[in-house]
């Protein structure tokens, strides 16, 4: 915290370049600021939350914030309606107000300026929103859960957002550490009756637990697979010889020609990516130069990116040359992890009218555009987004997966030292460890004696 965390500050709300702009106004001051250059049928400053005023932004005639009676009159800058909040029932917790007005530019900035001259200053980036965190408004997951939303650009990923700020993704993780902090009591519980040799904590049903919470946090791990891919868009490599029709097949894919089509074969040198939204989800695909062996440098090169496009992505678009194919499809000459899914694809079947396909091979026309939705609805059916969508936990932060990484290990660490009889002390703290790394998510941190000692008397009536 410093001198400046109790300003009163402004900043635009909207993209600039609309109709319609809001400039957010938040402090203790902010509706005080705002009456200087606001007028309308009443102060802000009484007004009741939840409230919309229509008036007008006006620029004071004189020198000072309060215009007299010799002094030409004052200048209007625009009409607005302001919204005002009330705290701690606002966005950052404070005293705030919300003002919409014309979306000109000169308006806008003309408003900023004279909200600063009243008393508010320019906010920092992020600054709403690192006052709403500081004010108990939202935890830090929450906090990063807003530039997620802003950035959404498909109904999946916007899904994964607003799960994530209203809460549920925190619920999860505080219900861990719960259970986790009812570990630490038992077992700091056996320290204080250690001269007893008291036993609060059974060692099977303990270890139960543990597992139990263990499994949990790996579900939670195993969802950044999904979480990452909906967030920065399902990677899809489109692979095969030259000339099986890659790039013409991206341009269908995007109603665009954005990859060069040509008859010469090894005209795709490099990786290009372009991203496409199928039935709510975001994919980014990646076509690639053709896999064969080759002399030229460049194109070698360019073979190598494949490659490397291969092991990044998620799905992989194994595209065959139907005039080339025979009846026996030969296994990929690259590796498939378990964790991605192949589609074979037969193109060019309008060269081969009446060809019968492989059981499992999807066949198109990427010249003529027959049998692309199918191929569409292949890719969306590879990922299954069923779990975001009926509220389950799913991870898309890095920073969260690492976190969790790094409690599952500690996890294991516990139940190792469970297992070789590790003393009552040592073991505390080694699930204090975890509860540590949880807390790194939403910001809770490690425990505190106060919370053990809380646990310990509300849940288990020692003294009454």
């Amino acid at each position: 915290m410093n001198g400046t965390d109790h300003d009163t500050i402004v900043a635009p709300a909207t993209a600039p370049g609309g109709a319609l702009a809001v400039v957010r106004v938040s402090g203790a001051e902010a509706l005080a600021v705002c009456d200087r250059i606001f007028r309308g049928r009443g102060k802000l400053a009484d007004a009741a939350a939840y409230t919309l005023h229509y008036g007008r932004i006006v620029e004071p005639a004189a020198a000072g914030l309060s215009p007299d009676a010799d002094a030409p009159a004052e200048r209007t800058i625009d009409d607005v309606l302001v919204a005002v909040f009330r705290a701690p029932h606002s966005y950052t917790g404070e005293e705030s107000a919300e003002i919409s007005c014309h979306g000109s530019q000169y308006i806008v900035s003309e408003l900023l300026r004279l909200l600063c001259r009243a008393g508010a200053r320019m906010a920092s980036p992020g600054e709403f929103t690192i006052r709403a965190y500081l004010n108990g408004k939202m935890d830090l997951s929450q906090a990063e859960a807003v530039t997620d939303l802003i950035a959404s650009s498909s109904r999946a990923a916007h899904t994964l957002a607003t799960t994530q700020l209203r809460g549920g993704y925190s619920a999860d993780l505080e219900a861990l550490r719960e259970r986790l902090l009812e570990l630490v009591s038992l077992l700091e519980l056996e320290l204080d009756f250690s001269e007893e040799e008291v036993e609060f904590a059974d060692r099977t049903q303990l270890r139960e637990t543990m597992e139990q919470i263990d499994a949990r946090i790996e579900a939670m791990r195993r969802s950044f697979t999904l979480g990452n891919a909906i967030k920065q868009g399902v990677a899809v490599a489109i692979v095969g010889a030259p000339n099986a029709g890659k790039s013409t097949l991206l341009n269908r894919l995007l109603n665009e020609e954005r990859a060069l089509v040509s008859d010469i074969a090894g005209t795709t040198r490099d990786v290009i990516e372009e991203l496409t939204n199928i039935d709510g989800v975001e994919f980014r695909f990646l076509d690639t130069a053709g896999i064969r062996t080759t002399e030229d440098r460049l194109e070698r090169m360019g073979i190598e990116r494949t490659l490397s496009s291969i092991t990044r992505a998620r799905i992989i678009i194994r595209l065959l040359d139907a005039t080339q194919a025979g009846d026996t499809i030969p296994a990929p000459d690259f590796e498939v992890r378990q964790d991605q899914r192949l589609l074979t694809v037969m193109n060019k079947l309008d060269c081969c009218p009446g060809r019968t396909l492989p059981e499992g091979i999807l066949g198109l026309s990427a010249k003529t555009g027959e049998g692309l939705d199918t191929l569409r609805c292949a890719l969306r059916a590879a990922v299954d987004t069923q779990a975001l969508y009926h509220g389950d936990t799913v991870v898309s932060n890095s920073r969260h997966a690492e976190a969790l990484t790094a409690a599952h290990d500690a996890l294991l660490r516990a139940l190792d030292g469970l297992r070789e009889g590790l003393p009552t002390d040592l073991l505390s703290e080694e699930i204090r460890q975890v509860i540590g790394h949880i807390g790194t998510i939403t910001g809770r941190g490690q425990i505190t004696p106060d919370e053990v000692l809380q646990n310990i008397f509300s849940k288990f009536c020692i003294g009454k």
